[in-house]
């Protein structure tokens, strides 16, 4: 079962470190901007999903065409 650190990379974080760290970002950002930037970091991760995608497929095209 992967945990949230091991999801945000960072493995040496345990509960009360990433629980800090969403406090202080709840703290300088406030409550009202946190969907914004939440829906904006949804955004970036399926672009970068789609692009590593689009990468893999191109890569096994070749590989297919050689």
């Amino acid at each position: 079962m992967t945990t949230l650190a091991t999801l945000l990379f960072l493995p040496n974080l345990g509960g009360g470190e990433i629980f800090l760290i969403l406090f202080i970002v709840l703290l300088l950002f406030g409550a009202k901007k946190l969907p914004e930037l939440a829906k904006g970091l949804g955004k970036g991760i399926k672009e970068f999903k789609d692009a590593t995608k689009d990468v893999k497929d191109n890569i096994e095209k070749a590989a297919k065409e050689d």
